[in-house]
């Protein structure tokens, strides 16, 4: 079924905005690691996120710094951190000052696969943010960024108080 007929099949006039931006939200993120995980074949969707992540950081992150990053549990990050390891993208290095923390490094056999597939990747932003104006992109992160810090809040608070 395509999202089109889908979404006729649905009622979306009494359900408020911010409800249906999470559900769009929700949805879009299950299509784009679908897509995503077809087009890279060798590592999913998410191993290929920690990737980016540990790229841009300043230095080394460890597990724990990587979690906090991606918003994700520390146990689901060394998951698919070991699995990166065992396919030689990353390895762990224990820190220059504590040697109890092991910083994430990525190998030159990562650093070949990003490059292999840098072209599929612009070619897949490229034509998922065809006809979107930039502005209206700058819009949605700060948006997306708000609704970021006010859900840290709740967290920070606790849900149910």
């Amino acid at each position: 079924m395509k999202l089109e007929d889908a979404a006729q099949q649905m009622n979306f006039s009494e359900i408020p905005p911010g409800y249906y931006l999470l559900g769009l939200i929700s949805a879009f993120e299950n299509r784009f690691q679908a897509m995503a995980d077809s087009a890279m074949r060798e590592i999913s969707w998410k191993q290929f996120f920690l990737i980016i992540c540990v790229n841009l950081c300043k230095k080394p992150p460890t597990i724990g710094e990587l979690s906090e990053i991606v918003g994700s549990s520390h146990q689901n990050v060394k998951q698919l951190l070991l699995k990166l390891e065992k396919k030689e993208f990353i390895t762990f290095r224990p820190d220059e000052k504590d040697k109890r923390k092991q910083r994430i490094h990525l190998t030159d056999h990562c650093m070949e696969f990003c490059e292999k597939n840098d072209e599929m990747s612009i070619d897949i932003m490229k034509n998922m943010f065809n006809g979107i104006p930039e502005k209206d992109i700058k819009t949605t992160i700060r948006t997306i960024m708000e609704i970021e810090k006010n859900l840290r809040g709740l967290t920070e608070e606790g849900v149910t108080k």
